[in-house]
């Protein structure tokens, strides 16, 4: 489903998976891939929209839970598209990827990196700033894009509420400065991981101040 004139979304299918973002511009980019079983759906969406999966030049996460990189593996053999993960990423995959799966009782789905990610994702004519997010995942990084005020931010903010923060390597406490750091960014479009996009600059700023105010004494 297209939201900007270059950014698609592909909403989460179940239990494990997680929204999916496209980036059309120079370079295709997905952005975290998802549950595995789920991932065939999304192709075909994708290409009702117009978008050739087999044109899928790049793979990036917000983070290495496997409800947002089970997929990444898969798309990689199937697109050609390179994966690169941004330092932190690298940093805790073996937290996020194999002691989380651990954690949860079930096998890591790994994948191959082949490159690095800095301090910005470049399309061609959108820039993103990746922005370091912790307390939900110390990997979690969000794409931020001044162009179309749009964030694109995981598990660490959502529409009424904010990502968990007891599981390996969650901090309530970075989780709050974190949110409260973004919230000082020009948004008009609020992307998360899971459930649906906070849109319009009022509603943006309504849903910071509700998570502020009814969400924090929790974390």
């Amino acid at each position: 489903m297209k939201i900007t004139d270059r950014i698609y979304t592909y909403p989460e299918k179940g239990m494990l998976d997680c929204n999916t973002y496209v980036i059309k511009d120079d370079l295709l980019v997905m952005i975290d891939t998802g549950l595995t079983d789920y991932l065939p759906d999304r192709l075909e969406e994708m290409a009702r929209d117009g978008l050739d999966p087999k044109k899928i030049a790049l793979i990036v996460n917000t983070h290495l839970h496997g409800d947002h990189c089970w997929a990444n593996q898969s798309l990689k053999e199937s697109s050609g598209a390179k994966i690169n993960l941004h330092p932190l990423q690298t940093k805790y995959y073996d937290l996020n990827v194999r002691q989380m799966a651990r954690f949860f009782g079930i096998e890591p789905v790994e994948f191959s990196a082949d490159g690095a990610l800095e301090t910005r994702l470049e399309t061609g004519k959108l820039s993103f700033e990746l922005i370091t997010a912790p307390g939900h995942s110390p990997d979690s990084v969000c794409f931020y894009c001044r162009e179309e005020k749009v964030l694109i931010c995981g598990d660490v903010v959502f529409d009424h509420n904010t990502g968990r923060v007891d599981l390996p390597g969650g901090n309530g406490q970075q989780l709050k400065e974190s949110i409260e750091a973004l919230a000082k960014l020009d948004i008009e479009y609020v992307m998360p991981g899971h459930m649906g996009i906070v849109e319009g600059r009022e509603a943006v700023k309504s849903n910071f101040e509700f998570v502020r105010r009814n969400v924090f004494p929790a974390l």
